[in-house]
């Protein structure tokens, strides 16, 4: 595993970007948002600025040092995690309107999300390249798997659940000692000498629990368009880190983009057929990239062109 990492790009190529990430996360909470607030439209905005630029610039570098073939490799990964994360937005605001989050204390919760997504998006990444690399025919399977799940959200109306009631959740409250009224400000709290959970882990948890689930779609997507997991795993991580400013920009207008969902359905079902079909049919990176961006557009445009009435389901 360390060999094929080390194949992908140079220890201090993965030490660097780590460090990098870790002093951005260090700034972002302790720096710029170490008093608790709700970011305003105009910060959420800059800070979103802020992570594009950077993942430009880091771009710029794959480009500058590993040529053109891998720097579309990485700008179609990066737009491909962007978008599908969009999707995780949604259930976002599911989840904080479910436990009924403050809008100030919304940021600390992502942020913590954002650690163990880095974990598990690590994981999934690892175990995806090691099992294409290992086993050839396992790209049918991921390829399946994505056109399924893309006309499973084209074609079935998705019914309305609550995300804080999943078995996970359930099992926390049962088992461990929880306070309901700990409030979003700590994970856990001491009442008469004795330590409970808070709604905040639980909140924490069920973000967590998301991602996952959001995660088994957007990876094998990624690994459709390269195998390398450094390229893979860093355009994860900065579609990742810009999706925190990205909620509070778009959180107050997500009715508005109801069709983004058939075009993310669409896209998936492209990138499925595309892994399936690689052995005999070999589509361009930039193809992948200009298809995958018409699409996103188009779904974009269609839905500020034509509102969702009152009472469609978006």
């Amino acid at each position: 595993m360390a060999d094929a990492l080390l194949q992908a790009a140079p220890w201090w190529a993965w030490g660097g970007f780590h460090a990098f990430v870790f002093c951005m996360l260090a700034l972002d909470l302790g720096v710029f948002n170490r008093r608790i607030h709700a970011p305003t439209m105009r910060e959420a905005a800059l800070w979103s600025a802020v992570w594009i630029g950077l993942a430009l610039v880091f771009c710029g570098l794959i480009f500058y040092g590993e040529g053109a073939q891998k720097g579309m490799e990485w700008v179609t990964g990066y737009v491909l995690e962007k978008s599908l994360s969009v999707d995780n937005l949604f259930v976002f605001v599911l989840v904080f309107q479910s436990f009924e989050v403050d809008l100030r204390h919304q940021h600390r919760v992502l942020f913590w999300g954002v650690l163990g997504a880095l974990v598990m998006r690590a994981a999934m990444i690892l175990a995806g390249t090691a099992l294409l690399n290992r086993f050839e025919w396992m790209m049918y399977v991921f390829g399946g798997f994505l056109v399924y799940t893309g006309l499973k959200m084209l074609l079935l109306k998705e019914t309305e659940r609550d995300p804080a009631d999943n078995w996970l959740v359930r099992a926390f409250r049962r088992l461990l000692p929880f306070d309901e009224k700990g409030g979003h400000e700590r994970f856990t709290v001491v009442r008469e000498g004795r330590r409970y959970i808070t709604p905040m882990l639980l909140v924490l948890l069920t973000i967590e629990v998301t991602d996952l689930v959001f995660a088994v779609d957007s990876i094998p997507a990624v690994l459709a368009v390269t195998r390398d997991p450094f390229v893979v795993y860093t355009s994860n991580i900065f579609a990742i880190l810009g999706l925190r400013s990205l909620y509070f920009l778009l959180a107050k207008m997500m009715d508005r983009f109801h069709r983004l969902k058939t075009g993310l359905a669409v896209v998936l079902a492209f990138v499925g057929v595309k892994m399936c079909i690689a052995t005999w049919v070999h589509i361009p990176v930039q193809v992948s990239l200009l298809v995958i961006a018409a699409v996103l557009a188009g779904s974009v445009g269609a839905s500020l062109a034509w509102p969702a009435e009152r009472g469609e389901d978006a």
